[in-house]
């Protein structure tokens, strides 16, 4: 008797068309995008566009907002991304010496979006800063949470004390942070909505800043202040 194909297998097939690989690599940056603009960066048609955006959906690899009469397309959810994530570090585990140290590759592997949060070198002393300074703890069931250093570190960090209130209250639910392999670094950033919270806030801070290398952040100089003083030992350009 046959076994049965693994269910990932159609995700698999879906993932390896090299037009929705690029669709796909695009929205992990975390920013919605419109069939147009997607069809445009990976340079095929409209119509070609859609049917593979529609295969997409009915995985539940994208989700679809409509706004008006514009339609935008990001990632489904956090999985998604982290499988995505997964699958660069094995695809270029065989040369990520060398591809990290050109100058292209550079800035993406300081830093940069990672479905909404800091991913790279920096998202890498983020999550190590925030654990060694007890901002984050771990859990009896080994989840990180808000330690007791969390309300001092973000009112350091300029969080509003209405906003420091929102970040408790959202410590409540899951996933709110957790360590994600990074696939440039091999090591964790962290992950989850407070992640995502705190790369929003440095953007709105202007501490980081989008470059015109797709998903490549760059601090400002106020933000290598900010973060040389929140990371501490960290800290690293």
């Amino acid at each position: 008797m046959n076994a049965p194909e693994p269910r990932f297998a159609r995700v698999a097939a879906l993932i390896a068309d090299a037009s929705r690989a690029r669709m796909l690599a695009l929205l992990l940056g975390g920013e919605a995008r419109s069939a147009g603009e997607l069809a445009r960066a990976v340079s095929i048609t409209p119509q070609t566009a859609s049917t593979h955006l529609a295969q997409l959906l009915d995985a539940g690899l994208v989700t679809l907002r409509a706004q008006g009469r514009h339609r935008y397309f990001t990632l489904a959810d956090a999985d998604v991304a982290r499988m995505l994530e997964a699958l660069a570090s094995v695809a270029e585990r065989d040369e990520v010496q060398t591809r990290w140290d050109t100058a292209r590759f550079k800035p993406l592997k300081y830093a940069r979006s990672c479905y909404c949060h800091l991913a790279g070198d920096l998202g890498v002393q983020q999550h190590d800063a925030l654990i060694a300074q007890r901002v984050l703890v771990s859990d009896d069931a080994g989840a990180l949470v808000l330690g007791e250093a969390a309300s001092d570190w973000l009112h350091a960090a300029r969080f509003s004390g209405e906003a420091v209130l929102s970040v408790r209250h959202a410590a409540k639910k899951k996933r709110f942070a957790y360590g994600c392999m990074d696939w440039s670094a091999r090591r964790d950033h962290l992950a989850g909505a407070f992640a995502s919270t705190l790369l929003t806030h440095y953007l709105d801070r202007g501490w980081l800043r989008k470059t015109s290398t797709h998903r490549a952040l760059a601090p400002t100089p106020s933000g290598v202040g900010e973060f040389s003083r929140l990371f501490a030992a960290a800290f690293r350009q």
